[in-house]
This record gives C-alpha cells, sequence and structure tokens, in this order.
C-alpha cells in the first residue's frame, strides 16, 4: 500500500518537477506530436497515386461543407461551394479561350481579392503553374519577373492595366497573351478582356486526368524574391513545398474553427503559403483585405470573430503605436504567426492586446531549413530538439562579416559555431530536403549553393542570413549578409536600386545600404552616389525616375553625395563604415538629402529635419 501511496504522490509531482528541470517539456511534446502528424500525412501524400494536391483539397473541402465561408472580403462572404465553381469558371474560360493546359506557365498581376483566388485555383486545376507578380513593380522589375518564369499568358486586375501597358511592346514583341479581368471591351491592341468569357463559362467541376502528369516534386508556383542579384528571382516552388507550408498553420494549432485574417500580400509566401493554402489545408475561414490597417485591425477582428492573425515585425508595431483604447483586449485573437518582431515590441504587443500566442518563424521561400517558435519565449524565431535536424539538417557555421564568407580551417572546411556564437544558417541539400533554387537564373542558384562545408563533395544551401542558438536551445536571428536589405516587411536588393540610380543624368555611381532607425524594424534605404562631372544633384527628377520604377519601400529616403565612392581590391562597394555613420548631419560632412514623399523631391537633410525623424515626428 505504502508503495501505491509513493508512486501515486511521485506521479502526482512529475508536472512540477518537469516544469521546474524542463520547462519547455510539455510545449516540446505538443510541438512534436504535430509536427510529426504532418509529415506522415504528407509522406502519404508522396505516395498517393494519382497525386492528390492541395486543390483537390480544396475540392473535398467544398463538398465537405459547401454553405462554409471560406472567404469575408470588404462585406461579402463567399461559401466554399461558390469559390469553388468560380475556380471552374476560370479554368473553363482559360482552356476554351486561351489554350491553357498542364505545364503552362502563367502570370499573376493581381492584387489581394477574391478573384486571385479563385484564379489561381482554376489555374492549378489544369495543371498551369501560376507566376506571383508583386503588384507594386512596374517597367524593368515587372518585365524581368515577367519573363524569367517563362510566362506564356499574362492575367492583370483591371486597376494594373497602365502598368501593363507600359510593357506590352515587349509583350507583344515576345507574343505573350494578356488577359485583363474587366467586363469592359478592350480597345488596346494585344489586351483581351476575360471576365466575360468567365461569367459565361460552365462551373463543372473539369477532369482530373487534365494534370495527370502532376507530382510531388512538379513546379506549382513562382514566389519572387530579392537577393543580392539586384532584381528578384522567381523561386521555384513545388508541390512539396506547397503543401510543407500548408501545415505550418496546423503546426501553431490552428484548427477548423479558426478564421483567419490575411492583409499580407498574396503575392508574398507569408500570405499566399501560409495564409491562404495553410486555410485550405485547415478547412478554416480567411478574412481578406486589400492591405494592412493599423485603424481598422481590430474592428476587423471584433466584426469578424478573427481569431488568428498574421504579421510582420512592422504589422505588431503599427498596432502598438495606434491610440490606446478601452476596447483593446476585446477580441477573439488567440494566435499571431508571422516573423520579424523585435523583442521589446513583441513584449508591448502581448502587455497592451492581452494573451495572444505568438509564434515566430524563420523560413525563406526558396530555402531547406526553418524554426518555428513554439514557445512563451519573447524574442526568439525557434527552439531546437529531437525532430529539428531530422526534418531540416542544418548547421551555423563561423561567419567572417567583413570578407563576407565562411570561415574555413586549413583542410578548407567549414567550422561549426559555438553555443551562443553568431554565424551563418546552412542547410544541408538532401533528397528530403532538396534547394531547387531559381528560374532563369542558374548563376544565382548556384551562389546558393555551398560546398566542402564539413566534408569534401557535401552541399549546403546558404541563408544568407546570421543566427545563433543559445545554452537553452532557443534559435536568435541575428542579421543578414550580402546585398539585401529588410524595410517594410520586404526585401531591398540594393544592386537593382543602385542600378536604377545611375538611369538619372546626374548620377554617375550609387552605392545603397541599409541603415538603421531607431523605433523602426529592420533598415531604411540609403545611398552614397557620385554625380557626374559638372553636375548638380537633381532632386525632383531623382525621386521621378525612383517613382517610375520601384515601389516605395525600395526607394532610398536618404542620398549622401560623395567625391568617390570607396571600393575594395575587388572592385567592390564598401558599405561597412556607411552604414555604421547612417544619416546623421551632425556628423558627416557631405551633402545629405531626404525624401520627402508629400513634395516628391529630395530635400536638403537639416538637423531639425534629422531630429523629428528620430523623435518619430516625421514618419517613414
Amino acid at each position: 500500500m505504502y508503495v501505491w501511496i509513493t508512486l501515486l504522490a511521485g506521479l502526482a509531482l512529475l508536472p512540477a518537477l518537469l516544469k521546474t528541470f524542463f520547462p519547455y517539456f510539455f510545449q516540446d511534446c505538443v510541438y512534436m506530436y504535430r509536427a510529426l502528424g504532418c509529415g506522415i500525412r504528407l509522406n502519404v501524400y508522396k505516395r498517393k497515386t494519382p497525386f492528390y494536391s492541395i486543390v483537390d483539397c480544396f475540392a473535398d473541402a467544398a463538398k465537405k461543407h459547401p454553405r462554409k465561408a471560406f472567404i469575408h472580403f470588404e462585406g461579402k462572404s463567399y461559401s466554399y461551394e461558390e469559390v469553388e465553381k468560380e475556380s471552374n469558371k476560370v479554368a473553363n474560360a482559360l482552356r476554351s479561350e486561351a489554350g491553357l493546359k498542364e505545364g503552362d506557365t502563367v502570370a499573376l498581376f493581381l492584387g489581394n481579392e477574391p478573384r486571385f483566388v479563385w484564379t489561381w485555383l482554376g489555374l492549378a486545376k489544369l495543371g498551369c503553374i501560376a507566376a506571383l507578380l508583386n503588384f507594386n513593380i512596374r517597367a524593368k522589375s515587372l518585365l524581368h519577373c515577367f519573363s524569367c518564369c517563362g510566362a506564356n499568358v499574362l492575367i492583370a486586375a483591371a486597376e494594373l492595366r497602365d502598368a501593363v501597358e507600359e510593357i506590352l511592346p515587349a509583350l507583344k514583341e515576345k507574343g505573350i497573351t494578356v488577359y485583363l479581368l474587366s467586363d469592359e471591351t478592350c480597345t488596346t491592341d494585344g489586351i483581351q478582356c476575360i471576365s466575360q468569357a468567365i461569367a459565361k463559362a460552365s462551373d463543372k467541376p473539369l477532369s482530373p486526368s487534365l494534370r495527370s502528369n502532376i507530382h510531388i516534386r512538379t513546379t506549382a508556383l513562382y514566389i519572387y524574391t530579392s537577393g543580392t542579384t539586384g532584381l528578384p528571382k522567381a523561386a521555384y516552388v513545388t508541390h512539396e513545398r506547397v503543401w510543407a507550408s500548408s501545415f505550418i498553420q496546423g503546426v501553431c494549432g490552428v484548427t477548423s474553427e479558426d478564421v483567419f485574417y490575411i492583409n499580407l500580400p498574396l503575392y508574398h509566401s507569408a500570405g499566399f503559403l501560409i495564409g491562404l493554402v495553410g486555410s485550405i489545408e485547415r478547412g478554416n475561414t480567411v478574412v481578406l483585405r486589400r492591405k494592412f490597417s493599423a485603424s481598422q485591425f481590430w474592428d476587423d477582428c471584433r466584426k469578424y470573430n478573427i481569431t488568428v492573425m498574421q504579421y510582420i515585425g512592422e504589422t505588431l508595431r503599427y498596432l502598438c503605436n495606434t491610440p490606446k483604447k478601452d476596447s483593446d483586449r476585446d477580441h477573439k485573437v488567440r494566435i499571431a504567426i508571422g516573423n520579424g518582431v523585435r523583442a521589446d515590441v513583441w513584449k508591448e504587443f502581448l502587455n497592451r492586446f492581452g494573451r495572444i500566442y505568438v509564434r515566430e518563424l524563420y523560413a525563406a521561400t526558396e530555402g531547406n531549413v526553418g524554426f518555428i517558435n513554439y514557445t512563451d519565449k519573447v524574442g526568439v524565431v525557434g527552439r531546437i530538439n529531437i525532430l529539428s535536424k531530422v526534418f531540416f539538417p542544418f548547421s551555423i557555421i563561423k561567419f567572417d562579416i567583413d570578407k563576407e564568407e565562411p570561415v574555413r580551417n586549413a583542410e578548407g572546411l567549414c567550422i561549426p559555431a559555438g553555443k551562443d556564437e553568431v554565424g551563418l544558417l546552412v542547410g544541408k541539400i538532401t533528397k528530403h530536403t532538396p534547394f531547387v533554387g531559381y528560374a532563369g537564373n542558374k548563376q544565382q542558384t548556384e551562389k546558393k549553393r555551398l560546398s566542402d562545408v564539413f566534408v569534401k563533395g557535401d552541399l549546403y544551401f546558404n541563408s544568407g542570413d546570421l543566427l545563433r542558438i543559445d545554452r537553452d536551445k532557443f534559435v536568435y536571428f541575428h542579421d543578414r549578409v550580402g546585398d539585401t536589405f529588410r524595410w517594410k516587411g520586404e526585401n531591398v536588393a540594393t544592386t537593382e536600386v543602385a542600378d536604377i540610380l545611375t538611369m538619372v543624368d546626374c548620377i554617375e555611381e550609387a552605392n545603397v545600404y541599409g541603415v538603421k532607425v531607431e523605433g523602426h524594424e529592420g533598415r531604411i534605404g540609403m545611398a552614397a552616389v557620385k554625380l557626374n562631372e559638372g553636375r548638380d544633384f537633381d532632386c525632383v527628377n531623382t525621386c521621378s525616375v525612383l517613382a517610375n520604377y520601384l515601389p516605395v519601400y525600395a526607394r532610398p529616403r536618404f542620398i549622401r553625395i560623395q567625391n568617390s565612392l570607396e571600393v575594395t581590391g575587388t572592385f567592390k562597394m564598401k558599405k561597412v563604415k556607411l552604414v555604421e555613420e547612417g544619416f546623421d548631419p551632425t556628423l558627416i560632412r557631405d551633402p545629405l538629402y531626404f525624401l520627402d514623399l508629400t513634395q516628391k523631391k529630395y530635400i536638403p537633410l537639416s538637423q531639425e529635419i534629422h531630429k523629428s525623424i528620430m523623435s518619430q515626428e516625421i514618419k517613414l
């Protein structure tokens, strides 16, 4: 009897002991249980014949709960059945009007709206690959993004007609078919309006045989990512990656009863793969918004009973910067999934808006390694457990920041970073963790492959990111390396911006970099430029040229005029010192300019303007 009492007492004390000595034991177990379940399902889908895609998953959901709301958008609701029928119309219309078939690549140039969803679904039902174009880009960048994926058809929103017409001569020269989602009759030669044909098309399902050659490793999408090339790169997204990304919601504890809020752009991995596709996998309801609005965010949450939100670092900061209200905690949001939030903003967000499980994650569209912070610890992007290296064999290696290359030993092999040491994250390229690369860009694909890491001949994906793992196995994001910085949740490629700056008549050379601003996440764009001999800096024309080619977040907000730009021995622009010096006119003798978006020109950066920026009186 005494033995049984002792045993029961021990069992009763076990949870308390585990929490004391292994504080994250239960959270580790829950995460591993969910992750294993998703891994098993992915393995089943890989072996299923015919291949079971996310499109088949949506069709099954439409049969299972046809009347359930799938999308809420601007006061209207669309059920699973309605979206299914609309996507069938799109597929039937594009098959008959455009002759689209399995394997064709179609570029989608649309904003956040329900038509984006059923147009993509319709294309997927035909076995087509969708290239998701950023609706902010124009001219040279837009044409590049369209061309590199090998698309033969462009489908654009009516409100983006001007942007399409700007590159139309080049598209016509390539024999590209352009469709506008408009009910009006198109008068522009080379553009066809297809909305009426879609409206008249049959809403009957198409035969799955139309996509009979699709399998787990087939390309499903192209999602664009900025990098050291300057221009955006089209990352291959296979059906396997689509499924894997869709499971993130499930791993974070999202269920079919949740209402998921998407206000991030659908051309991004976060909005599309984690948000939209993840909601299809879960079978939940989506509230879709054209763009993020801090002032209307919580009103939307209350109106639609939103339980899961997405964020980027800036999103939470914007919410924290709104005027405080008595209703700040009057909402049903329980989970926030995203990346890039600073620890101080994270704490402020929780203190103000209540108990919300923040699931900060680390991942890259094209990468083969990722982490999720499934604990309550603030400031980390993940936690290492026994499954981590099974799913994602990775390492953090010593990295020389000045040389921008891994540190190697006498044998030419990389050196693992120690505990709490910042290093470069690399993911081993294997059959189960592949790195497919970028469409039409073999050079940049190869640059992302790092060989001879730990043994001669091995191959790893170079994330280009610096991380560290502490002694408690928590993962921290430190910084990015190379020629990319992040602002407003977007990656900005410095080479692309520099190329466009040199298109300005007065500028001979440009060195673009990101600088930190107190109170802001990421780095804001700045450029050191050398003017053509005998020319003055043209404040208006520089602004005009940048506006024609770059979205607002990528335009340098600060310009520094220099007599010459420093370069390394291999003629690479030196940036470290420039980044450190920032944009303080009291410390810099070179002329400094600030981009005033209201005046649409660069103005001299005075100490008063600098003070207003630092005090956040001037909003960046």
